[in-house]
């Protein structure tokens, strides 16, 4: 049994699952954004839909989507914050099927650029993203992750792979999905360290590669 099983995430809000995971769930969304969010559309599935008003998931996503972490000050004050931020939300409740019951869909868009986002919060302040793009990914946020959408092609993944050997850091696991052969391409990769952007600037660059995102190390793990 770890501390954090012991005493609970430092966070603000009455619930680890609705409350600290839920503001993760928005920080993936805003990293992946990689500009300031305008507008986002939230999709809250079972648990999260039925109860999540009370236990503050509506603060705790929209406090993410700004960037705010689980213990930011900030959070109880998140619609007004988004709201002078120039930041429009709008929560629907949703089926996302057989997925876990803290669950939250989430289409963010800035002035240039979207992403969405389907993860769950699977207690403790713990959350699983399980879909990015629309493709399916499995990483925790609990280490630097970068995710690459690319054109799919033969040996796209070990010169990825190559390039980040180069750069001194670990591969601690890896989830891949493609549209089709040789179409639309999801890489997200867990990492021991995050890439140096000089790295990152060189992956961006691949003319195979559309989309380059490094996501920082949200929570302990």
């Amino acid at each position: 049994m770890s501390l954090l099983d012991m005493i609970g995430p430092v966070m603000i809000g009455p619930s680890s699952s609705h409350t600290a995971g839920a503001c993760r769930l928005g920080l993936v969304a805003h990293h992946l954004l990689g500009e300031a969010p305008r507008r986002a559309l939230i999709g809250l599935h079972a648990s999260f839909a039925k109860t999540g008003r009370g236990h503050g998931t509506h603060l705790a996503l929209v406090a993410g989507l700004l960037g705010f972490a689980p213990d930011d000050p900030r959070l109880p004050r998140a619609f007004e914050e988004a709201q002078a931020a120039d930041l429009r939300v709008e929560f629907k409740d949703m089926d996302l099927g057989d997925v876990h019951p803290n669950t939250a869909l989430i289409e963010l868009h800035g002035d240039t650029q979207h992403v969405t986002v389907q993860g769950s919060s699977t207690g403790g302040g713990a959350i699983q993203v399980t879909q990015v793009q629309g493709l399916g990914v499995n990483f925790s946020g609990a280490a630097p992750t970068v995710l690459l959408r690319y054109t799919d092609a033969v040996g796209m993944i070990a010169r990825i792979a190559t390039t980040i050997a180069a750069d001194g850091v670990n591969i601690a696991a890896l989830t891949c999905t493609r549209e089709t052969r040789g179409g639309q391409a999801l890489l997200a990769i867990e990492l021991d360290a995050p890439l140096s952007a000089e790295a990152l600037a060189f992956l961006n660059r691949w003319p195979d590669t559309n989309w380059v995102r490094l996501l920082p190390k949200l929570m302990e793990g």
